[in-house]
Formats: structure tokens, sequence, C-alpha cells
């Protein structure tokens, strides 16, 4: 399952639980596990390999996982760890490293400032949703509602490819304690 978005995604999503997975390490089993259908998930989507849930919570398993570094830096700077190790559930729609570094010259510096704690917190929290949501409960056109207040849109591509907003999903339906990490490719940021 692919989604493609344009901001932080280790936040609360309500009504979409995304597992984080480890996107791009050799060794997906050590910080990623899926659901048991991964034959549900679109064509072209990565996804963990394990049959259970992890017993690591969302920040764990993003901590755990060298390419959400920054994402995880982000959470902390936000003051939304806690939460985000909290029971739950929520999907997390988590950018990579990579995603955090397309964002326009010093703005990741900028948002991570203690002043601009607050900006940082709608951003991240407009990755996540409430509960746990796995790629099989997407469907194209949907409209999932942030915890931040926002909706995104998924957009299911012809070749399976899932867009949450104007992020492409990179691996799908990592499970952790607390819900479900999905890893996008972009930063999503609101409108507000």
């Amino acid at each position: 399952m692919e989604i493609k978005k344009t901001l932080l995604v280790a936040l609360c999503v309500p009504a979409l639980a995304f597992g984080i997975a480890a996107c791009g390490d050799d060794d997906e089993s050590s910080s990623t596990s899926t659901t048991t259908e991964q034959s549900d998930a679109p064509t072209g989507t990565t996804t963990g390999s394990g049959e259970a849930a992890s017993n690591e919570d969302i920040v764990a398993l993003a901590s755990g996982n060298k390419d959400l570094s920054t994402l995880v830096t982000a959470v902390t700077a936000a003051d939304l760890a806690e939460t985000l190790q909290g029971e739950g559930p929520y999907t997390v729609f988590a950018p990579t490293n990579e995603a955090f570094a397309a964002l326009p010259p010093a703005e990741l510096e900028r948002l991570l400032k203690p002043a601009n704690k607050d900006e940082l917190a709608n951003i991240l929290t407009y990755h996540v949703v409430a509960g746990d949501v796995k790629s099989s409960d997407l469907s194209d056109g949907q409209m999932v509602e942030t915890v931040q207040g926002e909706k995104l849109e998924v957009k299911i591509g012809d070749d399976g490819s899932v867009m949450i907003g104007d992020a492409t999903v990179v691996m799908a339906d990592v499970d952790a304690s607390n819900g479900t990490v999905h890893v996008i490719d972009a930063v999503l940021v609101p409108s507000n």
C-alpha cells in the first residue's frame, strides 16, 4: 500500500491506524510486523512479515528505525511522545527522514525550535488518525479525519499504489502494541 503526503506521520491519525515499518531497513523483522491478511494489501505495497502485533508502541518502533529518526526527534520536540506511547489505538502516517529533508531549506530547523512547538504539533497530529486502520480498510476517494481535525484523501492507483494526501505509502501495515504505522514518502502539511 502506498500513501503520498507532505509532512510528519508519527502522531495520532484518528480513523486510520497505521503500523510503523522499517522503511528501507534490510532487516524488516527487527522493527516491523503486519497483519496476517497481507493479500488484501494493494499491489506494489511493502508490508512487514510478522504474524502478531509488536509488543512495542508506536514511538518505540519508530525509535528503532533509522529511517524514522527525524520523525522521532520532531515528536519529542512537540511533546507528543507520551501521547503516542499511550493506549490508543492510533494510526500514524510516518514520514521518512528523506521526506523531512525535502522540506524547504531551514524549515525543519525552524519547526524544531521551542517557540514553534504548537505549529510542529499541529503538523504532526495531521499525520495521525484515531483508531487502528489497516491498508485493507482504505478505499479510493475515502476521506479520513486526522487528530489535528482536518481530513486527508486516500487515493488508490490502478497499479495498487496508495496515497494519503500528497504522500505515497512506501510501507504499510506495521503493527505496534497501540496501533498501526504506514510509512510515507512526504511530510503532510495542513491548511491551517
